[in-house]
């Protein structure tokens, strides 16, 4: 039985979108996966900005059925290379979303 978007995902990855974006993007297995994963009433802003702690009206969220995709997109919490900036390409912070419970029936 399925417990997190990562099983349901067949990759969840994150990565730069230039030095002031990170986009992390959910590829979906099938079509009721994408049907879960891109319904608004299971993940929103406002869900990612709970687990980033960032605001949610600065994210970014692009739905495609054709491709089953769910695609995020938010500023980084540091501009990458920067001296606090401990992720420089982006390459972990798919890692809370992949983790994100789905609901139990």
């Amino acid at each position: 039985m399925p417990e997190t978007i990562a099983d349901l995902a067949r990759e969840v990855r994150s990565k730069n979108a230039g030095p002031f974006w990170i986009t992390m993007e959910i590829f979906l297995r099938d079509d009721a996966g994408y049907a879960l994963v891109a319904d608004p009433a299971f993940l929103d802003t406002a869900d990612i900005a709970r687990l980033y702690r960032i605001d949610a009206d600065t994210i970014a969220m692009f739905r495609i059925p054709e491709l089953r995709v769910v695609k995020i997109s938010f500023p980084r919490p540091v501009s990458q290379g920067s001296l606090r900036d401990r992720d420089i390409h982006a390459g972990q912070h798919h890692v809370p979303l992949a983790a994100f419970p789905l609901p139990s029936y």
